[in-house]
Order: structure tokens, then C-alpha cells, then sequence
């Protein structure tokens, strides 16, 4: 059973997602939160699985209370629910640790179909989305610049696979892509997360887009 809370400032809004959760039989609401310390200290007491977060609530937002969540040892992945599909404060939490984003207006089933993923520890970012956000608030590295030092730790089959991770493709693309099965994907996948002591996919992304692997406008 998927355990969630839903922080979110809006009574209407909780009570929506709390329905919509609550219909699936492997789902289950066990609190919810009206604001960033709420949600911190439900996390804390609750241990969800996954804390399905506002960006803009009162006392604490919902980006603090993503970094104190994750950064703490409760286990619980964070699902962001926005009302904008390009927003900084987006790409912030992402930095802080959020599992991926969805936007509010999504369908209900897009709704579940994000529990179960940010639980399984699947990173739920839309290619598109990933690029839009990453490409417009990454400082990228002054052309020509050689091959950051940090990469060093990665073979060069590593290296490909981490492209491949930041233009959002899935184990099973990426090994389409390289001529690889799916579970060596997977294994070189573990592997650059704990070189690079990366936390997830999403974390992968942005370091891409911030060491200058991948930069704005490329297509692989």
C-alpha cells in the first residue's frame, strides 16, 4: 500500500486529490498538511511515501519544506503539483530534491499514474518539460570549456548513458539507443547516481545541463 499526504494550502484542493487517491486500492491518504511546517512535521510523524506538495503555501513553502523532507531520514519522495508548467520555483524544488513535478489541471489518472511512480523511485519529469526548465535557468559553462573534473569518475559508456538520461529517455529508450538490454542500463544507471552522489534521475539531469554535457537547444 502507497502511503501519501497531500500538502496543499487549499482545503477544495486537498479534499480533490484526497478522493481521487483514495479510489485506488492500493492507495492511501494517512494525513494531510495546509503549509510547509505542516507538511515537514507530518512527514516527520506519518512517514509517507510519498508528500504530493504545493509550491506556494503560507509560513513555509513548499521548496523549504521539500529540502528538510529529503534531507531528513524519513524516506518520504516528493511529487511537486503546480498550477504553472514553466516556473521557477519549479526548478527550484527539483534542485532540492523533489521526485518531479505535475501540473494541477492534469487528469486524474496522470494524477495516480505519479504516486505510483515517484514511489517505485522513478523520476516523473516530461522530456519536454526538463528541457524547457533546465535549458532556462541552468548556467551553462562557457563554450569550449573542457570536460569538467567531476566526469573523471565516469567510464565513457557512463558518459553516454548520462545523455541519454538528460534528454529524459527511459531505461528501455536508452538501451534502443545504445544497443543495450535494459537491465545493463539500469546497472550503469546506479552506477553514475553513486559516483556522482546523486540522489535521482532529476539530480542527473540538472548536473548534466550544469557541467555542460548537454546544452540548451541540443538534440541527440
Amino acid at each position: 500500500m502507497i502511503r501519501v499526504i497531500v500538502a496543499d494550502d487549499q482545503a477544495l484542493v486537498r479534499a480533490g486529490f484526497r478522493s481521487m487517491l483514495e479510489r485506488q486500492d492500493d492507495i492511501v491518504v494517512v494525513g494531510e498538511a495546509a503549509d510547509g511546517v505542516e507538511a515537514v512535521e507530518a512527514a516527520e510523524s506519518l512517514r509517507p511515501d510519498v508528500m504530493c506538495m504545493d509550491i506556494r503555501m503560507p509560513n513555509r513553502d513548499g521548496i523549504e519544506a521539500t529540502r528538510q523532507i529529503v534531507n531528513s531520514s524519513v524516506g518520504t519522495r516528493v511529487l511537486i503539483l503546480t498550477t504553472f508548467d514553466v516556473d521557477r520555483y519549479v526548478y527550484d524544488a527539483l534542485v532540492a530534491g523533489a521526485g518531479g513535478f505535475l501540473l494541477k489541471d492534469a487528469p486524474p489518472e496522470l494524477l495516480v499514474d505519479a504516486v505510483r511512480t515517484i514511489a517505485a523511485g522513478e523520476a516523473l519529469l516530461a522530456p519536454s518539460v526538463t528541457r524547457r526548465l533546465v535549458e532556462t535557468y541552468v548556467s551553462q559553462p562557457p563554450p569550449g570549456e573542457e570536460r569538467p573534473a567531476k566526469l573523471d569518475a565516469l567510464t565513457d559508456r557512463e558518459i553516454d548513458v548520462l545523455r541519454q538520461i538528460a534528454a529524459g529517455r527511459s531505461n528501455a529508450e536508452i538501451g534502443t539507443e545504445l544497443y543495450l538490454s535494459e537491465a545493463t542500463v539500469k546497472t550503469h544507471v546506479t552506477r553514475i547516481l553513486a559516483k556522482l552522489q546523486l540522489r535521482d534521475r532529476v539530480q542527473a539531469v540538472v548536473l548534466a545541463y550544469e557541467l555542460g554535457l548537454v546544452r540548451p537547444g541540443q538534440r541527440r
